[in-house]
């Protein structure tokens, strides 16, 4: 059997410990029929039979959903196993943490367990967290983009578990943003961080479980090699779907993407917003509008609509940034008017959310320099965004929106290639 060959076959399995019968246990609240069952609920109809027995450790937030109920609160009654521990990724486990505030070692509130933070004074579990686990689970809905920070935490935890010779099992989830849009500058190496762990572009168009499988043979991280992954697929979920077309309830993925609206624009209005720009944040609709105090919304807008990007028209818009406690305490203009737009969405399934994003951002780009005002930062935190330094010397030189698009598509290309053999769905 193939390498390629041999991942495909461990990552469909679903592993059962033993078959004895286990001690009764009260099933979940039932959700409404979907299109797509995620691992966490195929894990369940099994009565969680692959932690039989275990002292289990779960990385998971407010996502972690199995039926209608947090997979915590179900894990929590289940016998035969115990969960040991959890452990909190930004915005902790029950996501009401702000974005980029440390989050606390604590107990969970609703269950009394306790909650180790991988958002505070480490990245990874240590050690000393891991002494009682016999095997570590994650389960989080991810967005699909490289600087969403809940990937650098489960390939950290994968290092870690492999270095205690800990199982870890993946619960796959739908990419939100389906599987065949891949687009961005792959990450530098030099430029590796907490928000860009991996040399993958913005967009990846994988699943949690997939990037798992390549994070591990890829051996992005040190000590994978001896790592017992396991990754419970989902059904019914293929690579052209995006998340409307799931049948699963959007839970906010964090403080700030509310909607999925949110998330299909996140990838580009991200980036735009590392800039001297608002992008929604200190609004109800963060990510799907942005804007300046100083831009000509009007001239904006129609400039956008001129590009005719598909999926989507825009519309031009003023609105205020308040503060959001525990969203939003201080977004950027917080308290002035700001004029911009907001993205409205035609066709879901046509819209290239970071190619948008960029477009946005080469005109904002020009318009700023015909007002003589500079909007790109001169910290580090663009340029760790991006990826690579380029994005920013693009701009910087006036380049469109199609110059830097088209500056991506070779190492795209390649990244494409060399995913191939990680991809868990058709």
């Amino acid at each position: 059997m193939t390498d390629p060959t041999r991942r495909r076959a461990l990552a469909l399995l679903t592993a059962t410990a033993s078959a004895a019968a286990l001690p009764r246990w009260s099933a979940p609240a039932a959700a409404a029929p979907r299109a797509v069952t995620t691992g966490a609920d195929r894990l369940a109809a099994d009565a969680f039979r692959a932690f039989a027995g275990k002292r289990v450790g779960l990385i998971t937030n407010q996502t972690g959903r199995v039926g209608n109920e947090h997979i915590v609160d179900v894990l929590a009654r289940t016998p035969g196993m115990t969960l040991a521990a959890l452990f909190g990724p930004e915005h902790g486990v029950r996501g009401v943490v702000e974005a980029g505030a440390k989050v606390a070692d604590e107990r969970d509130p609703r269950t009394g367990i306790r909650v180790f933070s991988l958002y505070g004074t480490t990245r990874a579990p240590t050690d000393r967290m891991l002494a009682d686990i016999d095997l570590l689970a994650f389960d989080i809905q991810d967005v699909g983009v490289r600087f969403y920070t809940y990937i650098s935490t489960m390939g950290l935890a994968m290092a870690a578990a492999a270095r205690r010779r800990i199982p870890f099992v993946v619960l796959d989830r739908p990419n939100p943003l389906g599987g065949v849009d891949v687009s961005g500058f792959v990450l530098e190496p030099r430029l590796t961080s907490f928000v860009g762990q991996y040399p993958i572009p913005i967009v990846h168009g994988m699943t949690v479980g997939e990037l798992a499988h390549m994070i591990k043979s890829e051996r992005w991280l040190p000590g994978l090699e001896q790592l017992d992954l396991q990754v419970i697929t989902c059904t019914g979920w293929t690579r052209n779907q995006r998340w409307p077309s799931t049948g699963i309830p959007w839970i906010a993925t964090s403080p700030n993407v509310p909607t999925f609206e949110s998330a299909l624009y996140y990838p580009g209005v991200g980036v735009i917003g590392e800039t001297q720009v608002n992008e929604g944040r200190g609004t109800p609709i963060p990510f799907q509008q942005f804007g300046t105090p100083w831009l000509d919304e009007m001239a904006f807008a129609a400039a956008l609509n001129a590009a005719r990007l598909p999926g989507v028209t825009f519309e031009a818009v003023r609105y205020v940034p308040r503060t959001i406690p525990n969203v939003a305490a201080n977004p950027r203009f917080m308290g002035d008017t700001v004029r911009g737009v907001v993205a409205r969405t035609r066709d879901v399934q046509t819209v290239r959310p970071l190619d948008t994003g960029i477009h946005a951002l080469a005109l904002l780009q020009q318009a700023a320099r015909r007002a003589a005002i500079d909007i790109l930062p001169t910290g580090a935190m663009f340029t760790a965004i991006a990826g690579t330094p380029r994005l920013r010397a693009l701009l910087s030189r006036g380049a469109t929106g199609a110059d830097i698009v088209a500056a991506w598509q070779p190492e795209v290309t390649a990244f494409k290639r060399r995913r191939e053999s990680y991809l868990l769905y058709t």
